[in-house]
């Protein structure tokens, strides 16, 4: 099996029996979305990459692209590649002039990065099988930023 392309459809907010919990949702070619829940840190981190807002100072994915770029490196994309006991696996890829790298790393950061190194971002198909979920059958999403407001 192969990968799937995927979108970015935002970073929202859904209720749990623990309180809020951020999540990124990822748009599949099928239709389906694929949820997955993150830390409210690289919650913001992926909004402020998708609303192209920059910070006074450099935050830490910011940091970590433009130190690959000062060494000649640049990230060419991020599959998500497994579903292990409820946890999302990624791999972040990259390449230089000795070749390309590929380096385990979380869903979330590595979503973080990529949209920064305007990389895409890949699902593998039996992820998106066993993970995609019908619009209908979402939980009630709020968005990150209406609800930091």
């Amino acid at each position: 099996m192969g990968a799937v392309d995927a979108t970015v459809r935002g970073v929202f907010f859904t209720a749990s029996a623990g309180g809020a919990v951020p999540a990124v949702l990822l748009g599949l070619p099928s239709g389906k979305a694929l949820p997955i829940y993150i830390g409210l840190w690289e919650a913001i981190s992926i909004n402020n990459a998708l609303n192209d807002d920059l910070l006074p100072r450099p935050g830490t994915h910011d940091l970590f692209v433009a130190m690959l770029e000062s060494y000649g490196i640049r990230v060419t994309g991020l599959t998500i590649d497994d579903l292990r006991d409820g946890v999302f696996y990624a791999r972040l890829v990259s390449v230089r002039e000795e070749g390309e790298e590929s380096l385990d790393c979380r869903p979330s950061d590595g979503i973080a990065i990529a949209i920064r190194s305007g990389a895409p971002i890949a699902i593998e198909e039996v992820v998106a099988e066993k993970a995609g979920v019908e619009e209908e059958d979402l939980p009630s999403f709020v968005d990150l930023s209406t609800y930091l407001s």
